[in-house]
Formats: structure tokens, C-alpha cells, sequence
């Protein structure tokens, strides 16, 4: 079965604990019926719902046991324009294009 994709908004539309979605790795997970489950407490999955929480879940250092427990809890993905992933590729290029733009104009000033 094909994993459903999500856009950034609409994960940010379960906010609630009644209906709480997180994004982890670009990966996004339904915890409404774990929150009251989590070790930690349900509050702290109520501050992260709906948003992006990759951070905050490798903070904490959970164990194998825990990533295990979420894959039960998945539902899909963010879409491939939004993801981290890619958010991290495009902040390179536009480092590298914007050096070597600076580069070429003192080049051309000076050459």
C-alpha cells in the first residue's frame, strides 16, 4: 500500500490531544491513542502536536523499543517539496551559489 503523503499544513491541523499528529524525520505519525500510553506523559506530546518534533525526539535519546512502538503509529509522510531533507539540500546550494556569485563579482572588478 502507498504511504500517504502530507503537507506541512495539514499535520498542523491535529493539534489537539483528540487528534494529535507529529512529524518526525519527515515521517508523520498519529499518536492520538498512545498519548495517554507515553511514558513521558501525554503533556509533552501535546506541545509538539501538529508540528515538527525531530529535535525534541532525539533529545530525549529513546530507545530502539520506543522507535519500534512508533512505527505502529505510522500514517505517512511529509510531502517531498517540504521535507527536511530537502530543506537542508536547497540552504547548501543557495550557500554555494551565493559565495561564488560574491566570488565572481570581485573577480570581474578586479580581472
Amino acid at each position: 500500500m502507498a504511504t500517504k503523503e502530507f503537507t506541512i499544513a495539514e499535520v498542523a491541523e491535529h493539534n489537539k490531544r483528540e487528534d494529535l499528529y507529529l512529524i518526525i524525520k519527515d515521517e508523520v505519525y498519529d499518536l492520538t491513542k498512545f498519548a495517554q500510553e507515553h511514558p513521558g506523559g501525554e503533556e509533552i506530546l501535546v506541545e509538539y502536536a501538529g508540528k515538527e518534533s525531530t529535535e525534541a525526539f532525539d533529545d530525549i535519546g529513546h530507545s530502539q523499543d520506543a522507535k519500534d512502538i512508533m512505527k505502529k503509529y505510522h500514517v505517512g509522510t511529509i510531502v517531498e517539496d517540504e521535507r527536511r531533507s530537502n530543506k537542508k539540500k536547497q540552504k547548501e546550494e543557495q550557500k554555494k551559489s551565493s559565495s561564488s556569485s560574491w566570488f565572481s563579482n570581485i573577480k570581474s572588478k578586479f580581472f
